[in-house]
């Protein structure tokens, strides 16, 4: 069965970066969708960033403004979510996705999209 596991979340100051990891599991990993959400209490799961793992097609939400980069190595089956000058608003627990067809349609960051989520990795900005 599929699985993802996400790591690398943590809390830093304003200004700063992490690196997020996703592993995943039982499936090909080529040629398929990945994506990153974030969900804060009390609001809606939303579309962070998505990268198809062939195609090396990446999107990204507007509020990323070029402070986000997603990468995915095929080598390791796993992607990454690298967050450069991170803000308070960007606190959020952040989760993983997977599907093959998601990140290719124009509502890309629609979770409903995906089929496979990991557990999630917590990122705090103060």
């Amino acid at each position: 069965h599929v699985q993802l596991v996400e790591s690398g979340g943590d809390s830093v100051q304003t200004g700063g970066s992490l690196r997020l990891s996703c592993v995943a599991s039982g499936y090909t990993f080529n040629e398929h969708c990945m994506a990153w959400s974030r969900q804060t209490p009390g609001k809606e799961r939303e579309g962070v960033a998505s990268i198809h793992t062939s195609a090396s097609r990446t999107r990204y939400g507007d509020f990323v403004k070029g402070r986000f980069t997603i990468s995915a190595d095929t080598a390791k089956n796993t992607a990454y979510l690298q967050m450069d000058r991170l803000q308070p608003e960007d606190t959020a627990m952040y989760y993983c996705a997977a599907d093959r067809l998601a990140c290719l349609r124009d509502n890309w960051a629609e979770p409903r999209g995906y089929n496979s989520w990991g557990q999630g990795t917590q990122v705090t900005v103060s």
